[in-house]
C-alpha cells in the first residue's frame, strides 16, 4: 500500500509550522555547543553590524552569525582564515532552511592562531608607519611627575614605587586598569590618552613620562597589550611612554609603538630616572672642579692686572698735554669774547638800519593792495559761481517739468489700460458666471429627472403597494410577517394601516408544543381595502 494511503489519518503541516518545529527540536537539543574551525567568508561587519560568516574543516562547513552588540563586547575579534573556538547555539533559518551556530563567545584556537594574528596585526599598523622610528620621543632625564598605567594590586606598582624610592624619588600618579580580561585593552587605551589629556596646569600635574607595565604570563595573557586600540593609544600619545610589559623574552605590539621598551618593569623605572647618589657625587666633583678652575681663574687675571699696571705710564704723564691745551684755550679767551661781541654788535646794526618808517609803510601799502586785489576777485568769483549755478538750477527746473509731464501722461495711458483691462476681464467673468449658472441649472434639472426616476414612488404610482412594519422598516418576505402583526402599507395616493391575517400557507416547520392561537386584531374601521382592486397582500 503506498504511503499516503497508509497514512489518512497523519496531521499536515504548514511550512511555516514545520520549519519552527524543526527550529524548536534543534535549539532544545544543542542549546549550547562549542566548535572549532577556520573562519572562511568573513568580510568585516554587516551594514547593520552583526557578522555573518562560516566556520569550516577538512570535510564540513557550517554558517556561523555573530549579532551586533555581541561583536562589540568581544575582546577577540573574527578575522578571515584564522582557526577559532567558537561558543554559542545551533539554530535555523526558516528564510532559506539551513541551520547555522550563532556565536556567543570567540577565542583562537592555540598559540599558533594568536602568533599568525599577532604577525597580521603586526605588518597592518607597520604599514601605517605606527613602528618608525622618526616617531619616537626621547625620555626626559629627570622627569618631575611620572604616569604608572598598572594594576594597582599587583606587585608590578610595589616594585616601580621601590626602584624609584631607591634611585630618585619622583611623584607618581597611577592610573588603575584590568591589564587581563575582558576590557582590558579599552581601560589601558583610556589611561594612556586620559594622561595625554591632562592640562599642563591643571589640579593633576600632567605626568612627564609614561610607564605602561604589566608582569610576566602567558600569549593569552598578554594578548591585552596587542590590542590594535592599546597601539594606536600608544603611537599617538605626546608624553613619552616606557613599555614594560612581560619579562625580556615577551614581546608585544605595544613594544614597537612605545618610545623606549624595558625588558621588566624594574628596568623601566630605572630608566625613567637616573641615580640620586651617583648625581650628588657628580655634583660635588664638578663643584670642586668649578672651585679650582674659579681660583686658578682669578690668579691668572691677578698676574694680568699687575702686568697692565707696570706698563701704565704715571698720572702726571697722562695729564700734561691736556694741562696744556687748557692753559692756550684759557689764555686766547679774553680776545675771542671780545671779537665775537664786536661781529654780532656790526649785524645788529646793519639790521636796525633796515627799519624805518618808509619801509614798513611801503610793506604796508603794499599788503593793503594785495588784500583790495584779493577781495575783488572773491567778489567776481563769488558772481560767477552764483550766476553758473543760477543757470544750472533752471536747466534742471526745465527738465524736472517735461520728465513730470511725461511721467503723468504715462500714469494716465497706463492707468487707461488697466480700466480698459478691467473691463474687458468683468465681462468675461459675467459671461463665464451665466455659463456656468446655466451649467448648473441643466445638471440640476439632470439630477431631478434621474430621482424622479429612481424613486419608488414611482413604481407606486404604476400598481404597486410599499409594506413597512411597526417600526417603519420595509418588508421583503411574507415569512418575516408573523399572524396579526400590525403593519403600514404605502399606495401612490396615500398609506393605509394593516394587519396580517392567520389565513395562509405557513412554511414547514419542525413539529413542536401547540400553542393557543391569537385572536386576530380587527382591522381599522376607517378603510377596508377591496381584494378586486389591490389582489392579495401575501
Amino acid at each position: 500500500m503506498p504511503p499516503a494511503e497508509a497514512l489518512p489519518n497523519a496531521p499536515e503541516f504548514t511550512v511555516t509550522e514545520l520549519s519552527s518545529a524543526l527550529k524548536r527540536t534543534v535549539e532544545d537539543q544543542f542549546g549550547h555547543v562549542r566548535v572549532r574551525g577556520e573562519i572562511t567568508g568573513f568580510r568585516g561587519p554587516h551594514s547593520s553590524g552583526h557578522c555573518y560568516f562560516a566556520l569550516k574543516d577538512e570535510s564540513a562547513k557550517i554558517e556561523a552569525v555573530i549579532w551586533k552588540g555581541v561583536h562589540g563586547r568581544m575582546r577577540f575579534k573574527p578575522q578571515e582564515g584564522l582557526e577559532v573556538i567558537a561558543t554559542g547555539k545551533l539554530t535555523t533559518y526558516p528564510n532559506s532552511s539551513k541551520y547555522q551556530i550563532v556565536i556567543e563567545a570567540l577565542e583562537p584556537a592555540g598559540i599558533g592562531a594568536l602568533m599568525a594574528l599577532m604577525e597580521e596585526r603586526k605588518r597592518k599598523l607597520g604599514a601605517e608607519g605606527l613602528f618608525d622610528p622618526a616617531r619616537k620621543q626621547l625620555l626626559p632625564w629627570l622627569p618631575e611627575v611620572i604616569g604608572v598605567v598598572t594594576s594597582p594590586t599587583g606587585a608590578v606598582i610595589r616594585d616601580i614605587l621601590h626602584r624609584l624610592e631607591d634611585r630618585f624619588p619622583r611623584r607618581v600618579l597611577v592610573w588603575p586598569v584590568k591589564v587581563q580580561g575582558e576590557g582590558s585593552a579599552e581601560q589601558v587605551a583610556a589611561a594612556i590618552r586620559g594622561f595625554n589629556d591632562l592640562p599642563q596646569a591643571g589640579p593633576i600635574p600632567r605626568p612627564d613620562v609614561l610607564i605602561v607595565a604589566r608582569g610576566g604570563g602567558s600569549l593569552e595573557d598578554l594578548w591585552s597589550f596587542n590590542e590594535e586600540i592599546v597601539v594606536r593609544a600608544a603611537a599617538e600619545s605626546m608624553i613619552p611612554l616606557i613599555s614594560a610589559v612581560g619579562h625580556e623574552t615577551d614581546v608585544t605590539l605595544i613594544d614597537f609603538a612605545a618610545d623606549k621598551r624595558a625588558p621588566t618593569p624594574t628596568a623601566a623605572a630605572e630608566m625613567a630616572v637616573p641615580v640620586r647618589s651617583e648625581l650628588m657625587q657628580e655634583v660635588a666633583s664638578l663643584a670642586r672642579r668649578v672651585g679650582v678652575c674659579w681660583q686658578r681663574s682669578q690668579e691668572s687675571r691677578r698676574n694680568e692686572l699687575r702686568a697692565a699696571a707696570r706698563a701704565l705710564p704715571g698720572a702726571g704723564d697722562l695729564l700734561a698735554i691736556p694741562r696744556q691745551r687748557l692753559d692756550s684755550a684759557a689764555a686766547g679767551l679774553p680776545r675771542a669774547l671780545k671779537t665775537n661781541t664786536h661781529v654780532h654788535f656790526r649785524q645788529f646794526a646793519a639790521a636796525s638800519a633796515k627799519l624805518t618808517l618808509r619801509v614798513l609803510h611801503a610793506q604796508i601799502a603794499q599788503s593793503r593792495h594785495r588784500l583790495v586785489a584779493s577781495s575783488e576777485r572773491l567778489s567776481l568769483s563769488s558772481r560767477g559761481q552764483l550766476h553758473r549755478r543760477r543757470e544750472r538750477f533752471e536747466v534742471l527746473d526745465a527738465r524736472f517739468k517735461a520728465s513730470r509731464q511725461a511721467y503723468a501722461q504715462a500714469k494716465r495711458q497706463a492707468i487707461g489700460r488697466e480700466r480698459d483691462r478691467t473691463e474687458r476681464l468683468a465681462e468675461r467673468a459675467r459671461r463665464a458666471l451665466l455659463t456656468q449658472l446655466q451649467r448648473l441649472s441643466a445638471r440640476v434639472g439632470q439630477n431631478e429627472k434621474l430621482l424622479t426616476a429612481l424613486s419608488y414612488r414611482s413604481v407606486l404610482a404604476r400598481g404597486f403597494a410599499l409594506v413597512r412594519d411597526e417600526a417603519g422598516h420595509p418588508l421583503h418576505h411574507a415569512a418575516s410577517i408573523g399572524p396579526g402583526a400590525a403593519l403600514s402599507i404605502e399606495f401612490a395616493d396615500g398609506k393605509v394601516a394593516a394587519t396580517a391575517g392567520a389565513d395562509r400557507p405557513l412554511p414547514p416547520a419542525a413539529p413542536s408544543s401547540p400553542k393557543p392561537a391569537r385572536e386576530a386584531k380587527p382591522s381599522a374601521p376607517k378603510r377596508t381595502p377591496d381584494p378586486a382592486d389591490q389582489g392579495s397582500l401575501f
